[in-house]
């Protein structure tokens, strides 16, 4: 799908909604977890060294909003990915990322044989 010209008022509040949900650390790390596949909040608790109330309260939001889903088993509700592009999206960034990271370093990599002078007056 391609982005309208100009993209309407409320397109633009939809995806800025999808990034700020995308946006807190342990979304991404609960969307790292889960693409293994699901698991209940106490097991997520454990393995990413959260709270359940912490983990619980991340994993509401991801499904309210459709990005995970959830299944009740007994009294374990498990969760799991249910829109997989959020994966496609992070794996972008990532690629971004690695690509600005390994244009600084070339920016401010000094050759091997160059030395800086060194001055003591």
């Amino acid at each position: 799908m391609e982005l309208p010209s100009p993209v309407p008022d409320e397109l633009v509040e939809l995806i800025a909604r999808r990034f700020r949900l995308l946006s807190e650390p342990m979304r991404i790390r609960l969307f790292d977890r889960l693409r293994d596949g699901e698991a209940t909040v106490h097991e997520l608790a454990d393995e990413l060294g959260s709270s359940q109330q912490n983990v619980s309260k991340h994993l509401t939001l991801l499904a309210d909003a459709g990005v995970l889903a959830r299944r009740k088993e007994g009294t374990c509700v498990y969760y799991r990915l249910a829109d997989e592009t959020v994966l496609a999206l992070c794996e972008q960034v990532c690629v971004s990322v690695e690509q600005h990271l390994l244009d600084l370093a070339a920016l401010v990599a000094l050759p091997v044989t160059a030395q800086p002078e060194r001055s003591f007056r």
